[in-house]
């Protein structure tokens, strides 16, 4: 409640100072001061402060008054600015319409010496015209900042829900792999495992054999189907197979882009251990969205992908390209393939950021390798 009085009260002072001062001066002026004098100037400052809250019935109250005392003109003439400022032209040209009225009939009963009666009414006019414009600018000046604010709020909030769908959209792939990859584990673990229970005659050997294959596929499942968890709380409902690519298929993807005219240059200082498939999936995805974006924004510059890490550590996975001297026309989009990449990397435990310097863009991921 404070602290939208605040406001009120701010604009309630400026009030009280600007016209009571100018007032004031007016009725310093006065020689002799009368009651009549004093009372106008009073009901002049109170008709300004009611502008505040009653913008046109204030300032006709304070131009009646101006029509016969000059005590009250600081305060019609301020009027004329809150109508103008808080009303549409037509009531503001009306209301200033009337000032220029009164300010002619207080010429004619309380006439200044100092000026002749006809540039009274063009100073007069001009006044009010001023007056009027300045209101009216204020008023538009502040109706295109709301505005402009409303839209930035707006482009906000779509933003939002773009990057919000396009993290959803990645969960739901990132869950679609998982699955194909989970079911495939089951199936090998339900193929060895129909194998000891038809052939319980089998050497010692074999059987041993298998039901290590079936220990060890159950315990790759039981982590896969962690992960496959986390990321199916979004209800995702997909059922298609498709390929799911890993660090082992970089050869195939390297092979790709080249064929489209894409020059590479790998640095491969890998261990020669294979990290695990979830990691060298997401490891493949952030490999392939930036060769993607390499391709779109800087078409025909070289590329250096950087891979890097060992067991135990972390996986480093790293592509720098020069930016082009003029931004391609096919390089503008959303930039949600990166957030949605980020995302991925985040839900595999890792960092993902991306950035310019020294005229070249960067984009690096960093994921765990455990041991």
């Amino acid at each position: 409640m404070l602290m939208r009085l605040k406001p009120v009260l701010a604009a309630a002072t400026v009030m009280f100072v600007g016209v009571g001062g100018l007032t004031a001066l007016a009725l310093w002026a006065r020689d002799p001061v009368t009651a009549w004098d004093v009372a106008a100037a009073v009901a002049s400052v109170a008709a300004a402060l009611a502008q505040l809250w009653r913008p046109i019935g204030g300032t006709i109250a304070a131009t009646v008054l101006a029509a016969f005392t000059p005590i009250a003109t600081p305060a019609a003439t301020a009027g004329v600015v809150q109508v103008a400022q808080h009303r549409r032209l037509p009531p503001a040209a009306a209301v200033a319409a009337l000032g220029v009225a009164a300010h002619a009939v207080q010429g004619l009963v309380d006439p200044n010496p100092a000026i002749s009666y006809e540039w009274w009414l063009l100073l007069d006019v001009a006044v009010y015209g001023a007056l009027l414009g300045w209101g009216a600018l204020t008023r538009s000046r502040r109706e295109l900042l709301a505005s402009l604010r409303e839209r930035a709020h707006r482009a906000e909030a779509e933003q939002g829900r773009r990057v919000a769908e396009a993290r959803a959209a990645e969960r739901r792939e990132l869950a679609r792999e998982m699955h194909d990859v989970l079911a495939h584990r089951l199936s090998l673990v339900s193929t060895y495992a129909g194998a000891l229970e038809y052939r319980p005659d089998a050497p010692p050997e074999q059987l041993a054999t298998a039901a290590g294959i079936v220990r060890q596929g159950i315990h790759e499942a039981l982590d896969e189907l962690r992960q496959v968890i986390g990321l199916l709380r979004e209800n995702d409902t997909a059922d298609d197979d498709g390929f799911v690519p890993t660090l082992a298929d970089l050869p195939r993807l390297l092979e790709e882009a080249r064929r489209v005219g894409q020059s590479i240059r790998l640095v491969d200082e890998r261990a020669e251990a294979a990290p695990p498939v979830s990691i060298g999936r997401t490891a493949f995805r952030v490999l392939q969205e930036g060769l993607t974006n390499a391709r779109k924004h800087a078409p025909g510059l070289p590329v250096e992908a950087v891979l890097r890490g060992e067991p135990g550590g972390r996986l480093l996975i790293e592509l720098r390209n020069p930016l082009p001297p003029v931004p391609a026309g096919n390089g503008s989009g959303s930039g949600l393939g990166l957030v949605g990449l980020a995302e991925r990397v985040k839900l595999a435990g890792g960092e993902l950021d991306h950035g310019v310097a020294e005229r070249r863009f960067r984009l690096r991921a960093r994921l765990p390798w455990p041991a």
